[in-house]
């Protein structure tokens, strides 16, 4: 599976991570319904260091497509609002 995290590119991660992610895309959705900008910047943050570290980065010419996008740390809850709107920011059909 690829996954970008925007502003620094894309990595390569073992479908095995996909129940990971999705437990902290529920911790990023929780801190959105919850009103919790902190929480939302702790999650985020979460999600993004499990891709860093579990990862693999690719190159910045690969222009694989991406099966999830993850959105900056700093991301405001208006933001995170609208981007939420679907599924979540890691789509379940990765964890089927």
């Amino acid at each position: 599976m690829i996954v970008r995290l925007m502003g620094e590119g894309q990595w390569r991660v073992d479908d095995g991570l996909a129940a990971r992610l999705n437990e902290l895309d529920e911790q990023v959705s929780r801190a959105v319904e919850s009103a919790d900008e902190a929480l939302l910047w702790h999650a985020l943050q979460a999600l993004a260091d499990e891709v860093r570290n579990s990862g693999e980065k690719l190159p910045d010419e690969d222009l694989s497509p991406s099966d999830a996008i993850i959105p900056p740390e700093d991301l405001s809850l208006e933001e995170a609002t609208e981007l939420l709107s679907g599924e979540g920011l890691i789509p379940d059909t990765l964890s089927a």
